[in-house]
């Protein structure tokens, strides 16, 4: 619609004077050429401006040295984040969980799941804070400032933290023993820890106990290596007898991270997984059928009463 607008006559402008013959009237030609370069002249104008306008507005790329240490903040944030909510690195100082776990060995322990309510179960390696009186008799190594920060971030395990790793031999509800030369049995089932207690080592160590009835959210504790853990057998004058509340566990081991040649996840023994040995969980389902069928059967009553009795 513009473009037709440009260089037309309206409808009361006077008539022009014909031209000669031969001749090309000067007025049309200048309207002519005055269309064509109206038309032609705001596109290449628009294009020019555009042009221009890129390249004076245009921002340049930033340095990378300027943007580096926005990666470095955002690296740091989010492995806090991960370090206090999703996975953290925790080194082994002793040999009380060998063979497992080695001296220097960096273990990574999940976090996440005791954030949606999960429990520590049997046969799982777990890190727990100081119950405490468990490591009154260990001195604590004092880190530089680097591996303060480090430690903070989760970068490096933490040497200030007091700290056990151990497993998972009873939770709350299961009663558990050991006598003379083992085995250890938990309600009532022996447990079979050829697969990781410490090659000549009895089940017991040099340390019997039991029976012990586990109360609820807390477990009972064991190193691999029975005869160099100070674990839940030595702290039975304590509070809770040597048993560990849930809250105080930090997450559960699953993999050895460092050194790299022993790289491994953490199972469960299949030995925690034998018949009979879950026996609260064993009971639940009957206690809920029990509880399921009460309804049934007194509706059942109610409706027989109503058919017997005469209208």
């Amino acid at each position: 619609m513009g473009d037709l607008a440009v260089g037309a006559r309206s409808g009361t402008e006077e008539p022009e004077e014909p031209a000669g013959r031969g001749e090309i009237p000067r007025a049309a030609t200048s309207s002519v050429h005055q269309s064509q370069a109206q038309q032609s002249s705001p596109t290449d104008r628009s294009v020019a401006e555009e042009e221009s306008g890129s390249m004076t507005t245009g921002k340049k790329p930033r340095a990378f040295w300027k943007e580096l240490p926005i990666l470095i903040g955002i690296a740091l944030i989010l492995a806090l984040l991960i370090k206090t909510f999703l996975v953290q690195a925790f080194s082994i100082p002793s040999d009380s969980m060998q063979d497992t776990l080695q001296r220097g060995d960096r273990v990574l322990v999940d976090k996440l799941t005791p954030w949606f309510g999960s429990k520590p179960e049997r046969g799982e390696v777990v890190v727990f804070h100081d119950p405490g009186g468990w490591l009154n008799e260990a001195p604590t190594p004092e880190p530089n400032p680097v591996q303060k920060v480090l430690s903070f971030i989760g970068l490096m395990p933490s040497a200030e933290e007091k700290d056990l790793i151990k497993r998972v031999i009873a939770v709350g509800g299961d009663t558990v023993e050991c006598h003379g030369t083992g085995p250890v049995k938990v309600n009532g089932k022996a447990l079979k820890e050829d697969s990781y207690v410490f090659p000549g080592a009895t089940p017991c160590g040099d340390r019997e106990f039991g029976p012990i009835h586990v109360p609820k959210d807390r477990i009972w504790v064991m190193g691999d290596h029975r005869d160099d853990s100070l674990d839940s057998r030595y702290h039975q004058n304590l509070k809770g007898n040597g048993t560990v509340s849930v809250d105080e566990v930090v997450g559960r081991a699953f993999t050895i991270a460092w050194p790299i040649n022993r790289w491994s996840t953490l199972p469960v023994p299949d030995t925690f997984d034998q018949p009979g040995i879950n026996t609260s969980m064993a009971a639940a389902p009957a206690a809920l059928g029990l509880v399921g069928a009460v309804p049934i059967v007194l509706w059942r009553r109610r409706r027989l009463t109503t058919e017997r009795t005469p209208r």
